[in-house]
């Protein structure tokens, strides 16, 4: 496994959302992000909220964004979603209980476009302590590496509890939660029981679209 991306999580893990060692492109720009999504509460508005559809070739599923809660970190994603970035792109790792026995939280990960190159800007991780967003089933939060301010297009979605990858914890800033899905979790179980080499999913699972609904 190569510690490239994600979070950071002090053993052999690093990150929700690590660079797996199976490619070497990815090794090579492997070095990103990662974060929290909180629960959506009832008193928030509708109005307040984006939906994103995410096609897969193993299903659908959609997420939704928490605009206020979560300005900063939500408009950067979907800058990506309307471009058209996280096309033809791809989940390639999962942090599963039978890869990783005594990893602290699961989370299957993606976004990783070699194509952007260096274009991609870093955004200022917002903390979940200051989002009131955490990393529990289903949440979407975004990728980095041990630089809290290094998210750019990578992200990954919570299995469970995950507030291990809160801020505040042993992992100390955490990771930007901003969204969860919110229908086809069966969908992101699929993704991260498929087959993999380690915690690399192997084949990958291709994102074929992602678009605002």
């Amino acid at each position: 496994m190569i510690v490239a991306r994600l979070l950071v999580l002090g053993t052999s893990f690093t990150l929700a959302c690590v660079a797996p060692a199976s490619s070497a492109g990815r090794a090579t720009q492997a070095s990103a992000h990662a974060a929290h999504v909180a629960p959506h509460t009832a008193h928030t508005s509708k109005t307040n909220l984006v939906d994103v559809a995410v096609a897969t070739s193993l299903g659908r599923f959609v997420v939704r964004l928490e605009t206020v809660k979560a300005p900063v970190t939500t408009a950067n994603f979907l800058r990506y979603v309307d471009a058209k970035t996280y096309d033809d792109t791809e989940f390639y790792r999962t942090v599963a209980k039978k890869n990783e026995p005594a990893a602290p939280f699961e989370v299957i990960q993606g976004g990783l476009n070699p194509k952007a190159g260096n274009t991609n800007v870093p955004i200022k991780l917002e903390p979940t302590s200051k989002t009131h967003l955490t990393n529990t089933d289903g949440a979407l939060a975004m990728a980095r590496t041990n630089d809290p301010n290094s998210a750019t297009t990578e992200f990954f979605v919570d299995l469970g509890d995950a507030r291990y990858l809160d801020a505040g914890g042993p992992l100390g800033t955490g990771y930007a939660v901003f969204g969860r899905v919110i229908s086809g979790m069966d969908v992101v179980r699929k993704i991260h029981e498929a087959p993999s080499q380690g915690e690399a999913l192997q084949p990958t699972v291709k994102i074929l679209t992602m678009r605002r609904t």
